[in-house]
């Protein structure tokens, strides 16, 4: 088969030019804080930056001494009018708080509108990053780790905030080690959060924690994420009881408010291994719980425990997921269609290419997106292969692979399909994307095609190709600068042939 390639760009208006500040280990804030004369430190170009402003700090490490804080004042304009405080390109700054007192915490983002890149935080006496009351932010490809409280907490009615392809690890709070989670969504925070490619591991007590007090009936969604080792310190050790060691706590309250606090967790392609306690835990929430396409696996109490009535009017829905190496524990309320525990399905260490963990922990590709690994990936041969339900997820083949992660094998039976469809779609890369993405298909015939992206409300906002192809292999490399931030869906059509897959823009 030929293989061609074509490039189609759209830039929907034009962009403004905007100011840029620059921070460097060697500047001075009697700086102008231009690229030749940077200013030193990060707060220096906060207080002079506008909405629609990048703040670029230069590689090298940051001491600290005392928290960023980003004020309210400090809001954004809209999603097309942010600020922005991004690492150099290429260089990864290191924002050490290790100085700072006990409950200060990193950087306190009390703003909305913010997008924060590329940036390493470590040692806080507090959370490494606290979102509080804050809203519309994005912070993308940043590390969170050896805090000393949760690695990323969102507090005080923070909603609707994107956290995209970050890592919290070995975050620890001495002496009870009972509160440093990898991500806090918890306590007092709103609805809309989304996370995204992110990691979670060596916390003292869980990867994500949505225990709540002071809040109810909230939404938090977590995509394609992973957590392991939770419970346990960096070397390792046990710090005890109070260190929960759950992979993704799903809320709940304490004894005084447990029967009506309401948490509702979506959880989609995650993966939950190796902790202390559970890899899916309830906790004590009363609302809904949808987990779509998850893999548990080696979670010393349990992979999934999910036992406690809901409210009334809550679901609890399980489809297409896996437990291997340990319990499964749901209600007899849970709504389930194809798990791997389910009858007509046996899950052996044979359905997977391999079962060693450690390349989990491995860099991020350059984009920021997680590693690629065979752990728990799905060996050729599977019968978990193409028997799973669609639930509007992207998948390759005749159905959805069961587990966290979708095969690039794909049954005899779906090729033969693909055979006489003549056409494939593939997943655009990188996703989430900021501003380009490439989209591939392949044409088995020649025919007419055509793609288009479309918004959340099914409306076309982008036509990307409408043209007769030969039969080939193609990719299209799609600009979009000025769309808003979201989901969008791209779709191709060839006579009574179409595709549908999921694409995400993160400003």
């Amino acid at each position: 088969m030929r293989t061609l390639f074509f490039c189609v760009i759209f830039v929907v208006a034009a962009t403004p030019l905007l100011a840029q500040k620059y921070v460097a280990t060697n500047g001075s804030d009697t700086n102008s804080g231009a690229i030749d004369q940077p200013f030193k430190t990060i707060a220096k170009a906060i207080s002079v930056a506008v909405p629609g402003d990048t703040i670029y700090v230069r590689g090298g490490a940051y001491p600290h001494t005392a928290t960023i804080s980003i004020s309210a004042a400090k809001s954004g304009i809209d999603s097309t009018k942010r600020y922005f405080l991004f690492a150099y390109p290429s260089e990864r700054p290191l924002l050490d708080f290790s100085s700072t007192a006990s409950g200060r915490k990193g950087i306190s983002l009390n703003a909305s509108y913010w997008h924060i890149k590329g940036l390493d935080l470590k040692g806080a006496g507090d959370n490494g990053l606290e979102i509080s009351g804050g809203s519309y932010n994005i912070i993308e490809h940043c590390s969170f780790y050896e805090n000393r409280d949760s690695g990323l907490q969102l507090s005080n009615g923070a909603a609707n905030n994107r956290i995209i392809n970050c890592d919290s690890y070995f975050n620890a709070d001495p002496p009870d080690y009972a509160d440093a989670d990898g991500f806090a969504p918890k306590l007092t925070v709103d609805s809309g959060n989304y996370f995204y490619g992110c990691r979670a591991w060596g916390n003292a007590d869980d990867g994500w924690d949505g225990y709540m007090r002071g809040a109810n009936n909230v939404t938090t969604t977590l995509e394609n994420c992973w957590t392991w080792k939770n419970g346990y310190l960096k070397d390792g050790t046990d710090p005890g009881a109070q260190a929960n060691g759950n992979g993704f706590k799903m809320g709940g309250g304490d004894n005084s408010n447990s029967d009506q606090l309401m948490h509702h967790f979506i959880l989609k392609n995650c993966l939950a291994f190796d902790n202390k306690a559970k890899g899916f835990d309830q906790n004590n929430n009363v609302g809904s719980m949808t987990l779509w396409n998850c893999t548990g696996f080696n979670n010393k109490e349990a992979n999934f425990r999910i036992t406690r009535t809901l409210n009334a009017g809550q679901t609890l829905v399980v489809k297409n997921s896996i437990a291997f190496t340990g319990a499964v524990e749901l209600g007899s309320f849970a709504i389930q269609e194809k798990n791997g525990w389910l009858p007509n399905f046996a899950v052996t260490a044979e359905d997977f290419l391999s079962l060693d963990s450690a390349p989990a922990a491995g860099p991020r590709q350059a984009d920021g997106s997680l590693p690629k690994i065979n752990f728990m990936h799905l060996a050729a041969g599977s019968d978990l292969i193409d028997a799973g339900v669609d639930l509007g997820l992207p998948f390759k083949g005749k159905a959805p692979d069961l587990g966290a992660f979708e095969s690039d094998f794909v049954t005899a039976v779906a090729q033969e399909e693909f055979r006489r469809a003549g056409f494939q779609l593939f997943q655009n890369y990188p996703n989430p994307f900021n501003p380009a993405t490439v989209i591939k298909f392949a044409v088995l015939k020649n025919s007419r095609v055509k793609i288009s992206l479309y918004d959340l409300l099914g409306q076309e906002v982008l036509k990307l190709v409408d043209e007769e192809k030969p039969a080939g292999q193609y990719q299209i490399t799609v600009t979009a600068q000025n769309l808003p931030s979201g989901i969008y869906f791209y779709r191709l059509e060839a006579g009574e042939f179409s595709q549908t897959k999921k694409m995400m823009l993160a400003r």
